[in-house]
Order: C-alpha cells, then sequence, then structure tokens
C-alpha cells in the first residue's frame, strides 16, 4: 500500500491532487531556485539558520502531498534537495513533535506483517492552514530578494505569483 500514491484524482487522505501538487511546489521551487541562481555546488553548505527556517515549510509540504513517516521524510528532503539538504534524525523528529504539539500533524503507530512498526504523520486542517501562511511568508522573502538578485523570478513564476 503506497501513501504517498496518487489514484482517481486525490492523494493520501483524499486531498486533491492540485492542493498536494501545489503545496509541493515551494519544496520544489526552491531546489531549482538555486540551481537557477548557480548557487547549488558539490560543496554547497546551507546555513543552519536557512536549514532551520525551511524545515517546517518543506516538512508540512511532504505531508500535504499524503502521510509518512519518518525515514521516508528524510529521503523526500534528500531527493528534493538533490542531495544537499541531508537532514539527521535528530533534526527531524523534534521537528515533528513540535509539529504534533502545534496540531499541525496527528500520529498513528502501525506494524506491517514483516517488519518495525512505524509512525506515521498525517497534516491535519490547522496544518494546511499553516502551511499556506508558510508559502505567503516565503514569497514575501522571495520577492524582495528578486528586487536585489537579477533575473531570480524562477521561485514567484513557479508558484504562479510572478
Amino acid at each position: 500500500m503506497s501513501f504517498t500514491g496518487r489514484t482517481n484524482g486525490e492523494c493520501a487522505r483524499g486531498q486533491p491532487v492540485k492542493e498536494a501538487t501545489n503545496a509541493l511546489a515551494v519544496a520544489y521551487a526552491l531546489c531549482f531556485y538555486a540551481c537557477y541562481l548557480e548557487l547549488w555546488s558539490t560543496d554547497l553548505r546551507i546555513d543552519k539558520d536557512l536549514v532551520a527556517a525551511s524545515a517546517t515549510p518543506l516538512v508540512l509540504a511532504i505531508l500535504a502531498d499524503g502521510e509518512s513517516y519518518g525515514y521516508a521524510i528524510l529521503k523526500r528532503v534528500r531527493a528534493l534537495s538533490d542531495g544537499e539538504l541531508e537532514w539527521s534524525d535528530g533534526m527531524l523528529y523534534p521537528l515533528l513533535h513540535r509539529l504534533g504539539r502545534l496540531g499541525y500533524v496527528t500520529t498513528e503507530w502501525r506494524g506491517p506483517t514483516e517488519g518495525r512498526r512505524r509512525k506515521y504523520y498525517v497534516l491535519t486542517d490547522t496544518g494546511r492552514t499553516a502551511l499556506a501562511d508558510h508559502r505567503r511568508q516565503w514569497a514575501a522573502v522571495t520577492r524582495a530578494l528578486d528586487g536585489v538578485w537579477p533575473d531570480s523570478g524562477a521561485l514567484l513564476t513557479a508558484l504562479g505569483e510572478a
């Protein structure tokens, strides 16, 4: 059973594909934006403050596409950033606990017939509202950066706000 796959125009938990796709646009666009500006290199070190600022919207956007568990979220972040963001368990799990305390996610333990039990995280309506707010905030920051970085409208174009 796939928790991130889509069927019949919906993703996991019945959210419309368009909503989930739009939520992930932030994560995809951030990666594209960095490549577009040629800031990405094999020795790029992303400042911890930027990693911290982007962690909540990235996780919320990933969960907007469907429920997931910790290791799968770590793999998704790594894939979205082409390996530039290497989050550790010690970074992700406190964030997931905080999102739970804020009411942005709910959790459920599940055990397969074989293997270990996993704690699945599901985005709540409050989490969707928070994600929308984060998107607005990132768009505002991006507009400001676009004003000082020439030819850098890639993120706003990807978000449909240019």
